[in-house]
């Protein structure tokens, strides 16, 4: 009795905390007590949106990249003494360049290039008086992911600023962005947004407040203008908080915020600097970044400024060192390295710091990198597609989903409660706590609904049932046996368990392979499928079982209709 109790108060929670998840999607908490006020997202089939799909000129920018390179050889080939007659290129799209010398030189030329270049370059063509080099396959495959990367960055961070809930923004093939933006019907400020060019700042962190300082005046300054971050735009509410509290920070300064390692959101998360106005260096003066590796192999970032960046990056280094260094994306904090002494030579480096595994740091060097190449789009874009879902089409949608499943799983129940009588009724119960999960689980993990999603959950109704069909026959097997209604259930339990645990096993490992390989809808659709599983196996076996044994052992039922 003492497992069944335990059982019961387990199945209760679960039950409790499904209801806790779920009910703000059905009713408006406001700023109540309701200790969950998250709502599920909807996608954009189902609320309607925009949908574009943006080509990445690529090609564009490896020309670019080509053009500084012929430019950058020019200039440091004569400082390091070696004379070029010419630096041109045929094929610039390829990074291919073709460097032109008297005979006397091509020994430096050759050494030079292997020793500047050997991870970049490679020759692919020479005679006495020419080198032609090209940039490795490898290389500018990787390049050109980065310029696609660093894209999807920077409109991610615009759309976010714009604040629409639960933009999709991925890859598609080689050179193309599929953007989906649910709910926003306005295309003509969503592509204004998209280009705008952003702002990157490097300024150093003051240290004439202390962070506990800062935290009460940000808390003074929030409670006398009414206001929080989470409830307006994060910029508009940085501009709000730096004029209230004008006269009252050092002259120069100003507050931004680094959202903190482990939140969501910087809302949910986020570290106040305070910092100085007047380094004067900003993402025009940077040429590249990118990540590297330091002599024990651990990842850092790797940057290069132009010439006339590098000469203000040597001076802030060399009159700030031993302070820190936020790198400033619209006002956001990206991160806030140490300086540790001053850095000339137009090159520099972040090092992350150790204790943690090398898969973290790879990630944050990356995302320091694409942020700080994100200043303003790396290729121009041109809009291939467009369509826009009506919300009225997505409220159809939505509408047909839900009566056919209404329909389907009224007849699913209507079907176990004939045949199964008893039985059925539970069966019914627990299918209705199966879907309630679902909800649940998907509105706390913050997933978008999707109509593929839809069709999951019906999928998890059928599953669910199926694995009631093996309970309750296994239960008439034993009961036709000649056994008590106690032993049955026990038994019908125990031996359909390995076949409903393999059925939910295999499942699961599909939907594993959609959500790794697959994208968009795709990736909803498992998501929602994998949550079914555990669901089902929650309601439809764990509950199911704990309800009969309260019918049988504490409310002393003899005879159960199956």
């Amino acid at each position: 009795m003492d497992g069944l109790r335990w059982r019961t108060l387990a199945a209760a929670v679960g039950i409790i905390l499904a209801l806790v998840w779920f009910m703000p999607n059905v009713v408006n908490f406001g700023n109540s007590w309701w200790p969950s006020k998250q709502k599920m997202n909807y996608g954009l089939d189902i609320q309607g949106g925009l949908h574009l799909v943006m080509g990445v000129d690529v090609d564009g920018v490896v020309k670019e990249s080509t053009t500084r390179l012929i430019a950058s050889l020019k200039t440091d080939t004569a400082k390091d003494g070696i004379t070029l007659t010419d630096v041109k290129s045929e094929r610039p799209e390829a990074g291919e360049v073709t460097l032109s010398f008297a005979a006397a030189e091509k020994a430096k030329v050759e050494k030079y290039m292997s020793e500047k270049h050997p991870a970049d370059l490679q020759e692919v063509g020479s005679t006495d008086t020419t080198a032609t080099y090209r940039y490795f396959d490898a290389y500018l495959n990787d390049y050109k992911n980065r310029v696609i990367q660093q894209a999807i960055e920077t409109i991610r961070n615009r759309i976010d600023e714009f604040g629409v809930a639960e933009p999709s923004i991925s890859q598609q093939g080689t050179n193309r962005i599929l953007v989906q933006l649910p709910g926003m019907a306005d295309a003509e400020k969503a592509k204004q947004l998209i280009n705008t060019t952003a702002k990157l700042d490097f300024m150093i962190v003051s240290t004439e407040k202390t962070p506990q300082e800062l935290q009460v005046m940000i808390a003074d300054a929030e409670k006398a203008g009414g206001y929080k971050m989470d409830s307006m735009k994060y910029s508009d509410y940085v501009t709000r908080l730096n004029a209230d509290l004008k006269g009252k920070l050092p002259a120069k300064s100003v507050i931004y915020f680094e959202k903190s390692a482990n939140a969501t959101s910087m809302e949910t998360g986020s570290i106040p600097y305070l910092l100085k106005e007047d380094t004067d260096l900003g993402g025009s003066a940077l040429d590249d970044a990118s990540v590297g590796y330091d002599n024990y192999g651990a990842p850092m970032v790797s940057l290069r400024f132009n010439s006339a960046g590098a000469t203000k990056f040597a001076d802030l280094t060399g009159s700030n060192s031993g302070r820190q260094m936020a790198i400033v994306l619209d006002k956001i904090i990206k991160s806030a390295p140490s300086i540790r002494e001053r850095i000339g030579g137009g090159q520099a480096t972040i090092t992350l710091g150790g204790g943690r595994d090398r898969n973290q740091m790879m990630d944050e060097a990356k995302m320091i990198s694409t942020a700080l190449r994100a200043g303003a789009l790396p290729a121009s874009l041109e809009q291939l597609e467009e369509r826009r879902v009506g919300p009225t089409l997505g409220a159809d949608s939505i509408d047909k989903a839900k009566m056919g499943a209404y329909i389907g799983a009224a007849l699913i129940c209507l079907f176990m409660i004939v045949y199964y009588k008893g039985m059925g009724c539970v069966v019914a119960v627990c299918l209705g706590l199966n879907v309630l999960g679902v909800l649940a689980l998907l509105t706390s993990f913050g997933a978008t609904l999707t109509l593929p999603g839809i069709a999951a959950i019906a999928l998890t109704v059928g599953f669910a049932v199926d694995a009631n069909v093996l309970i309750n026959e296994r239960i008439k097997e034993e009961l036709a046996q000649g056994h008590s209604l106690k032993a049955a259930i026990k038994e019908g339990y125990n031996r359909a368990m390995s076949a409903i645990i393999d059925s939910n096993v295999t499942t699961g490992a599909t939907a594993v392979i959609l959500l790794y390989f697959g994208t968009g809808p795709v990736r909803g659709f498992a998501v929602s499928l994998l949550i079914g599983i555990v669901t089902t196996m929650f309601a439809n076996v764990f509950v199911s079982k704990v309800i009969v044994d309260q019918l049988i052992y504490k409310f002393n039922v003899k005879k159960l209709s199956i």
